[in-house]
Formats: structure tokens, sequence, C-alpha cells
């Protein structure tokens, strides 16, 4: 069981806490973790792309000149692909580039991620992360204290007021894995993914995230 320091928005560390291997101490597996990062940049494709094939430009019905006796190679149509303001061959039409992946193959790689994180020594944790307004500087401070230009901030709970202090930085992007009430039952709200756990480097996680993210995943 990993023991992870823990610090508070001025950088300083207040204790330390023992995260759970069945989430931060599993074997990696990367063929998972690259299927879900394959399957994130896919899904993002929108698919809408589109051209005219040669029976969806307009035109081009008539045969230009007889078959034979003329000297020109034949030809069917003015808008074959080979004429000014022909068809495109093999033309891109709208399509789903969406991957499927099963749901434990997913949690398996988000478990891998964030182990290669804590393997890595990339992983920070914060008592708490409190906005009492959006202020950007005082964002940057707190990240500047933790010693961090390049971060994915996870919290357990939607706070606006951390998400849009946050969203002109460079090199930083916001997530959360909240957990609410929802009658009897809980609602999962979640927005991590296993692509900017591997493309920011640097984790930072509030100690709710993180006891969000072991009930969830663990």
């Amino acid at each position: 069981m990993a023991n992870v320091s823990v610090y508070n928005m001025e950088g300083n560390q207040v204790g330390t806490i023992d995260l759970n291997d069945a989430v931060f101490g599993v074997e990696v597996n990367e063929h998972l973790v690259h299927l879900a990062v394959v399957q994130y940049l896919a899904n993002k494709r929108q698919g809408t792309q589109k051209a005219k094939t040669r029976s969806e430009v307009s035109g081009g019905g008539r045969k230009p000149w007889r078959q034979k006796g003329t000297g020109h190679a034949r030809q069917g149509s003015t808008r074959a692909p080979q004429w000014k303001g022909g068809g495109v061959v093999f033309a891109p039409v709208p399509r789903d580039y969406s991957v499927k992946m099963n749901r434990k193959e997913k949690q398996a790689a988000i478990k891998s991620a964030l182990t290669s994180r804590v393997q890595a020594d990339k992983l920070i944790i914060l008592d708490e992360l409190k906005m009492s307004e959006i202020k950007t500087k005082e964002f940057k401070k707190v990240l500047d204290n933790l010693k961090v230009n390049k971060a994915l901030v996870i919290t357990g709970t939607i706070d606006q007021n951390v998400m849009r202090s946050a969203r002109n930085l460079p090199g930083i992007r916001t997530s959360y894995v909240a957990i609410e009430a929802a009658g009897e039952a809980k609602e999962v709200k979640s927005t991590i993914n296993v692509y900017d756990i591997m493309k920011y480097g640097t984790v930072v996680l509030t100690k709710d995230a993180v006891a969000n993210i072991e009930e969830v995943y663990a």
C-alpha cells in the first residue's frame, strides 16, 4: 500500500495518506492503456466530412462525344473524376469512428494509468482545493506552491470556481469524480479518462477525489 504525502494549498506537507492498492497499486496493463487512448481520440472525431462522388455531382448525364471516330479517348460523362468539375474518387462520407471498450477494460485502464503516476512519483495529494471566487491568479499560485506547471487536477466535487479558474492556464486541465445522492441510491459523475492522465503527466488529486475514486474503482 503506497503512502503518499498530503499537501495544503500553500504547498506545505500536512500529513500522509495510504492509497488503496486495488486502484493505485495494480499491475500496469500497457495494452489496455493504449486501447483507452485510441478509443478516446477516435470518439472525439466528428466523422462529418463529405465530398461528392460522380453520381452525386450535377450534370454529366449526356455522353460528351460518340464512342469511336473522334480521336479522343472514350468518355461516358463529363463528371468522371478526371474531368474538371467531376466527382471525387472514393469520396469521404459521414461515418462513425467510435471505438468500443468493455466497462471492466475501461476501469482496468484507468487504474493502470493512476498506478503509473504513483510509480513515476507524479501523484500529488491536496487536503482540499477551495476557491472563494473565480480567480486564475489564485489558482496559478496554488500550482506554483506545488511546483507544477503541467498537470491534471481532479476534484471530488463539481466545483465551478475551480474549473473556471483553471481553464485559461496552458497545460492545466481539470476533471472531477463526484458521488451525489440520487434518492436512496448514489450517482457517480466522472470526467476522468486515461488520455488526460497520461498526457498531463502530473496528477493532482484532492483527498475527497481519492476517496471517491477508491469507492468507484476498487
